[in-house]
């Protein structure tokens, strides 16, 4: 499977001809939904997930169906049942990858800002996408993909959360609102010039691509 990096909070992997794009909102180029097979979603908020954008790309494409929440789903009524809704503890099949489902809360922003569903996705076994939460999946994770910053996070944080989930390796997302100096003061929490994690740690510059 290939990993490759769309900008902030978006990825796409591929495995042959398909192709499963994660979390395209507004800090990602429309035309990474351009020849998906299918799109996850983990929740509504804008750096994640564009109605307008989306749609169009249902409109385009008839083939192409969406898994998500239940109020990301409700944002695509009329897509003609090509948007499934699923929870925490789901294992579906989404153009033939094996998906696995965690979570149910965005994490908090502020105790006055009410908290939003939000959900995880666990693909093929192999690449977890926590969305906006730091959720810790009831199985391993080879490769963990790290919302590195956020309104909501501190890195402290971050940092405990790589050693819960005890990946075999991370790599950033959530990185869109920061330059290079903040990517490089991640980058060193993260590895020599902090308190250590178990997991090496490293961040594909977007349109970048490893294979997992």
């Amino acid at each position: 499977m290939e990993l490759t990096k769309h900008g902030h909070a978006c990825v796409v992997l591929t495995d042959g001809e398909r192709r499963l794009v994660i979390d395209p909102g507004a800090f990602t180029d429309p035309a990474v939904l351009q020849g998906a097979t299918a799109v996850l979603v983990t929740h509504e908020h804008f750096d994640h997930f564009t109605p307008d954008r989306l749609r169009a790309a249902m409109d385009a494409d008839p083939a192409l169906e969406v898994w998500t929440n239940g109020s990301v789903a409700a944002q695509l009524e009329g897509t003609g049942g090509r948007v499934h809704v699923v929870g925490d503890g789901d294992a579906v099949t989404v153009a033939g990858f094996d998906v696995h489902v965690h979570g149910e809360l965005h994490a908090v922003i502020h105790p006055e800002i009410p908290r939003i569903p939000n959900i995880g996705f666990l693909v093929d076994g192999l690449v977890f996408h926590p969305g906006d939460a730091l959720t810790v999946p009831g199985e391993p994770v080879p490769t963990l993909l790290l919302p590195v910053h956020a309104p909501w996070s501190k890195l402290a944080e971050v940092i405990d959360y790589v050693r819960a989930v005890d990946a075999d390796q991370a790599y950033a997302i959530h990185d869109g609102l920061l330059n290079d100096t903040g990517l490089a003061g991640v980058a060193g929490l993260l590895g020599e010039r902090g308190p250590g994690i178990p997991t090496p740690y490293g961040r594909l510059a977007p349109g970048e691509a490893v294979e997992l």
